[in-house]
């Protein structure tokens, strides 16, 4: 698929990389049904493309996501429909989460409430120093309707996450580094040049194995530790049946980076 000009969400391949970038900057990015919609078709197309290593979810303009369009959120609530928007925002997001790519989110300025969670969902975090993170819907009488009251306690913890569902405060990128909500901190400047080239990076790994340990670690996640273990054999057992395996060992052996195609 080309890049979507004039659209709300701009689909492109670079290289191994599939780019998804929100682009409603004059709406602080906000999510729509339609947002959510390009979001799935562009993940169709990815997965199927044998190419693509892995997926970057990213933003135009200063601002990552300020969460859900109201104007809609409104318009679906007047007609008694607002479980509509909920399902299908949970269907999308839960297709990044159990994706077999791994999904990297670049996050610049606000990430707030819907946009929260749909960084949440993601894989890996790479935060721009300016950035600011908050859950709002308290501000406003709402709560959270897209996976943020059960991912967020998952990644920060539980008096953490009650905390910023509480209170509505933001913090800072260095403070969402300390808790472990992002990964990465980077210059603004630096933020999509180098998310890019992590994913690039990962590019260059199995696209099989990257696929496998990202299962591992969604299916051992809700296991007790030995029953994730015996996973962790069964499946380690079968990957080493695996062509690239050939192609790793074989390149260790002869002293060179193994080519995975």
């Amino acid at each position: 698929m080309s890049e979507r000009e004039e659209a709300s969400v701009l689909i492109e391949r670079r290289e191994s990389v599939g780019v998804i970038e929100l682009n409603r900057a004059d709406k602080f990015n906000c999510l729509s049904t339609g947002v959510h919609d390009y979001i799935e078709s562009a993940m169709d197309e990815f997965e199927s493309d044998p190419a693509i290593r892995s997926v970057l979810v990213c933003a135009t303009g200063k601002h990552f996501c300020t969460g859900a369009d109201l104007d809609e959120v409104r318009r679906y609530r007047a007609e008694d429909n607002f479980g509509a928007i909920i399902k299908h925002g949970h269907k999308v997001l839960r297709r990044l989460e159990s994706s077999p790519l791994p999904v990297v989110a670049a996050v610049q300025g606000y990430c707030l409430a819907g946009g929260l969670e749909l960084m949440l969902a993601c894989d890996l975090v790479f935060a721009a120093d300016n950035s600011q993170y908050g859950d709002q819907h308290a501000q406003y009488g709402l709560v959270p309707g897209w996976g943020g009251s059960q991912r967020l306690p998952r990644i920060v913890g539980k008096r953490r996450a009650l905390d910023l569902m509480f209170s509505a405060r933001w913090i800072d990128a260095p403070t969402a580094l300390s808790w472990g909500l992002v990964n990465y901190v980077v210059a603004d400047a630096e933020l999509h040049p180098q998310a890019l080239e992590y994913c690039h990076t990962i590019g260059r790994r199995s696209r099989g194995g990257l696929m496998t340990m990202k299962r591992l670690v969604h299916d051992g996640e809700p296991l007790s530790l030995d029953s994730a273990l015996e996973l962790e054999v069964k499946v380690a057992d079968q990957a080493m049946a695996a062509p690239d395996v050939d192609e790793g060992l074989t390149a260790f052996a002869e002293k060179r980076e193994p080519d995975f195609g």
